[in-house]
């Protein structure tokens, strides 16, 4: 299985940014339904500061950019979301210091520990119908694809499918964290936000990595 390169890396955080600032009012009009309806400002206002900031990032590892990364987040983005996405790119870019290169096996903790440390900063679990879930289907298909010995581009596609997936398998979930939550069953039936950002987001990586 290839590795992921450092300009892979900054093209997967370039094409966020951009799925984030594109869909800005529809992430926003799913978390209208039952939420605050701020979700997407939130994230389209995280990715438009690291944009801003990029020409200044230290580019000489992942874990220097994804560091870089996480400081714009946590010191632009207030609510739920700097945290969130903060503690996200932190965590991996701890993970990749020095790196240059990274392979899916070695992304699989990172990303776990990510996982950890959201769960840390903001209390919710997985079964939460949060983006941590989808977060995790990609964890899940990522282990899969390593035990099968799949190729870089195989198990990228494998786990933006499952990640697109964990919409439609949490719809009927009832909401236990944010703003959601406090509608109890009337949850079910709606989409969340991040679970559906996230999926978006793997989706047009797969296709800006091909």
């Amino acid at each position: 299985m290839e590795n992921l390169t450092l300009e892979n890396v900054q093209t997967i955080i370039r094409t966020m940014a951009n799925v984030a600032i594109e869909n800005e009012k529809r992430f926003s009009d799913l978390d209208g339904v039952m939420g605050d309806a701020d979700f997407g400002t939130s994230i389209a206002g995280g990715y438009r500061a690291v944009l801003a900031e990029w020409e200044g990032y230290d580019m000489s590892s992942i874990g220097s950019f994804l560091l870089n990364v996480a400081k714009t987040w946590t010191g632009n983005t207030g609510g739920c979301s700097g945290p969130v996405w903060g503690t996200l790119f932190m965590r991996c870019g701890m993970a990749f210091r020095g790196k240059t290169e990274i392979s899916i096996e070695e992304a699989i903790p990172a990303l776990k520990n990510a996982m950890e440390g959201i769960m840390q900063r903001g209390g919710a679990k997985l079964g939460d119908k949060t983006m941590l879930d989808a977060i995790d289907a990609i964890v899940k298909s990522f282990e899969a694809s390593v035990e099968a010995g799949d190729s870089l581009s195989d198990a990228l596609s494998k786990a933006a499918d499952a990640a697109y997936e964990m919409r439609e398998t949490t719809k009927d979930w009832v909401a236990m964290r944010g703003r959601q939550s406090f509608t109890g069953d009337r949850s079910r039936g709606t989409y969340d936000p991040g679970i559906v950002a996230v999926g978006d987001f793997a989706k047009e990586i797969v296709a800006a990595l091909s």
